[in-house]
């Protein structure tokens, strides 16, 4: 269950995009929600009011009442996950960025999602209706099935949620099927023991198994069902699948074709 909800605002137009899906998860879990921004050190104090200000507006127009706004000092990362640490959030929720220049692109981005110790929301669409659907890629590693449990607890009892598996044939002929007849096994055999952990109320989980390299076959997946939220494990490589998910969040932090839902 999500208990408190942070939202780290960078003053962008897509910041307060990702505010107001902020506010819906907090609306939906009735949670807490935190602003924060992270100012530079060097800033005069006319420019922190102003920037202060800005903030306030942002949160009366979409955050529920009793929102707090919190500001600090220093490194945009450092200070993000420092703040998660210290309000006790279970949820940080960023803005998807496109440009380079931008306060929370490049490797201050890697740097929060390589160390965030909660779930990580990125932001990308400006939708305000709770999640209908959702793709999570899924291997045998620890952080991918924390991934989609996480995800069954975020989203409505009234969405959906796709488990892809992509399997990479080391063999040919019969023994490719072999190995894909037993794949197929071993992931029906997870899903029903992950789908066992999740709450009555939780999601839909449906699941399959696809041949193929795993970044092209998840980009035709999203292209062709166009779900509103992708879930992602942030790091951890699968002896069976040799799926490698931390190079997957990676990629799709900067190139996120829907909302970014990544776990440790």
């Amino acid at each position: 269950m999500t208990g408190h909800v942070l939202i780290a605002h960078d003053l962008r137009d897509t910041a307060d995009l990702a505010l107001r899906r902020a506010a819906q998860i907090a609306r939906q879990h009735n949670a807490r929600l935190t602003l924060l921004h992270v100012f530079d050190p060097k800033l005069g104090q006319a420019e922190r009011e102003r920037i202060e200000q800005t903030l306030d507006r942002s949160l009366t127009a979409f955050a529920p009442p009793g929102s707090q706004l919190r500001l600090c000092q220093g490194k945009p990362a450092e200070g993000v996950l420092e703040q998660v640490q210290q309000s006790g959030a279970d949820l940080l929720v960023l803005g998807a960025h496109h440009q380079r220049h931008e306060l929370f692109s490049g490797t201050t981005l890697d740097r929060i999602a390589r160390r965030c110790p909660v779930p990580l929301l990125l932001a990308a669409r400006d939708e305000a209706e709770p999640y209908r659907s959702a793709v999570a890629a899924i291997d045998f590693s620890l952080c991918a099935c924390t991934a989609l449990h996480q995800a069954g607890l975020l989203l409505p009892s009234e969405a959906s949620i796709h488990a892809l598996h992509v399997f990479e044939p080391q063999q040919k002929g019969s023994a490719q099927e072999a190995e894909l007849l037993t794949q197929r096994a071993l992931i029906d055999q997870l899903i029903h023991d992950e789908a066992q952990r999740l709450p009555a109320n939780a999601p839909k989980l449906s699941h399959e198994v696809r041949t193929g390299g795993i970044l092209r076959t998840l980009q035709e997946h999203i292209s062709s069902k166009q779900p509103q939220l992708l879930v992602l494990g942030s790091h951890g490589r699968s002896a069976l699948s040799q799926a490698l998910l931390g190079s997957l969040a990676q990629h799709y932090l900067h190139k996120a074709p829907c909302d970014i839902f990544v776990v440790r």
